[in-house]
């Protein structure tokens, strides 16, 4: 962890990946999600407080998405037939305590990488963003979807291994410890806040 590089909190953003009550739902009961959050919180704070950029990412579909989602996707043609995640509901919002705030980048998403279907890659160039701090609901979705993704896209990537969380405690393990590491630095966010400081 202590051979991240500081940050330079211009030209980074945190990002916020689906952090909604119905994705939170599906996390193991003895996860301790008000933790996490507490976590993210303070995440967001410190760089709010640097002047770095909050990017918010979340699953929502209108009706003509569902109709857009081919039988063979696995993932997402059982959301599209049960029509879950419908956009306007409160269960796919972003979490109250993690709520936007004006000037954030704030994107919505129908498939599970946060650049893929969405303008956030064009939004952070826009900025000058350069590097990703990457949070998110879940490990073995969002977060390796993106991960990869903007791996590709060639940022410097961080990925806040308190901040991410999976409904499969042995593969969010696995990805944290075998997989992301040859992407992204892997910090916590008390070492988010030190990294911070140092810029």
């Amino acid at each position: 962890m202590s051979t991240a590089p500081a940050l330079d909190p211009k030209h980074t953003a945190l990002l916020v990946l689906d952090y909604q009550p119905a994705i939170l739902a599906a996390l193991p009961e003895g996860g301790d999600c008000e933790a996490l959050l507490g976590r993210m919180e303070g995440a967001i704070a410190d760089v709010r407080a640097k002047g770095g950029t909050i990017a918010y990412v979340r699953l929502g579909f209108t009706e003509a998405d569902w109709d857009a989602i081919p039988a063979v996707n696995k993932s997402f043609a059982p959301l599209a037939q049960h029509r879950v995640m419908h956009h306007e509901d409160p269960a796919a919002a972003i979490n109250e305590r993690l709520a936007p705030q004006d000037g954030d980048i704030v994107v919505r998403k129908i498939r599970y990488g946060g650049m893929s279907t969405t303008d956030l890659d064009q939004q952070l160039c826009e900025r000058g963003i350069t590097t990703l701090v990457v949070s998110g609901v879940s490990t073995s979705g969002v977060v390796l979807s993106t991960v990869i993704d903007a791996a590709d896209r060639d940022y410097q990537l961080y990925v806040l291994s308190d901040g991410v969380a999976d409904p499969d405690t042995e593969v969010h393990d696995v990805l944290l410890h075998r997989v992301l590491p040859s992407r992204a630095h892997i910090i916590d966010t008390a070492a988010l806040h030190a990294l911070l400081r140092a810029s």
